[in-house]
């Protein structure tokens, strides 16, 4: 950091297996992304590209390796992966990631039926090779998915292999975890955390409130994904308590009752 303040919650140096952030590239251009990497490359952790960008993204082999050289962990969006899927071409799936030397892949069933065991099947195979993520939850709204079947298609997973399950979201932030409306489906999301690992989970969080939400939940060293390019710094500003949001959580109580007797 540029200078020192006392009171900042430590954050765990990178590569990291909590407090991860995961940005979401939705199409960025080469410069954008040396941008990128220049202003917010050494507080981010993962990149996905996102659902099927990839397919015509230009310059994507050199995107890649700009990612992976700055030392992300970089992958392909779910929705590409049911993509090849669907179409019976989960081999073609493997070629495609080894042609472009990734070394991470999403396992997803957020817009095609597959049976558990199946979805665990490819994560299983692909666990032999690559890290993978699998998220869980339907991307159409309105699908409602009791909490005990969240919490064993979570676990499943990850004895199957994933590294981390990812909560569904969307890049809009109002499905799966949360309401039509943005806000968390607290009980739900309790629940979960009752019975995983809290560091076994990276939550799509793509609205700013819903990342005030989980960091006042779980602290600065939650996993939060689907961040915009331009949202990565001002999310670690929430996760030191250098914002609006956040700015009491890691001071101590006297601080803020000074500031009350004062007011």
């Amino acid at each position: 950091m540029n200078f020192t303040l006392p009171y900042i919650p430590e954050r765990p140096s990178k590569p990291r297996n909590n407090g991860v952030t995961m940005m979401m590239d939705k199409g960025l251009s080469i410069r954008q992304a040396e941008d990128f990497l220049s202003a917010s490359g050494h507080l981010t952790d993962i990149i996905k590209l996102g659902f099927g960008t990839s397919f015509v993204t230009p310059n994507l082999e050199q995107k890649i390796k700009l990612y992976k050289e700055a030392g992300m962990k970089v992958y392909l969006g779910g929705t590409l992966f049911e993509a090849f899927v669907v179409r019976g071409m989960f081999n073609d799936y493997i070629k495609l990631l080894n042609k472009f030397k990734l070394d991470c892949a999403e396992v997803s069933d957020g817009s095609i039926v597959m049976p558990h065991d199946k979805k665990c099947e490819y994560i299983n195979t692909l666990s032999k090779n690559f890290t993978v993520l699998s998220e869980v939850g339907s991307k159409e709204a309105g699908i409602i998915i009791h909490p005990s079947k969240w919490i064993s298609m979570m676990n499943a997973e990850l004895k199957a292999g994933s590294w981390k399950v990812i909560a569904e979201a969307r890049e809009s932030g109002n499905v799966g975890i949360y309401r039509a409306n943005g806000s968390a489906h607290t009980l739900l999301i309790n629940k979960i955390l009752s019975k995983v690992k809290k560091d076994d989970i990276l939550w799509e969080a793509p609205q700013k409130a819903q990342q005030v939400w989980f960091l006042k939940l779980l602290g600065a060293n939650v996993n939060l994904g689907n961040i915009s390019y331009d949202d990565v710094i001002p999310l670690e500003t929430l996760r030191l308590g250098l914002r609006g949001d956040t700015f009491f959580s890691y001071l101590p109580a006297d601080f803020k009752k000074n500031q009350e007797l004062e007011a």
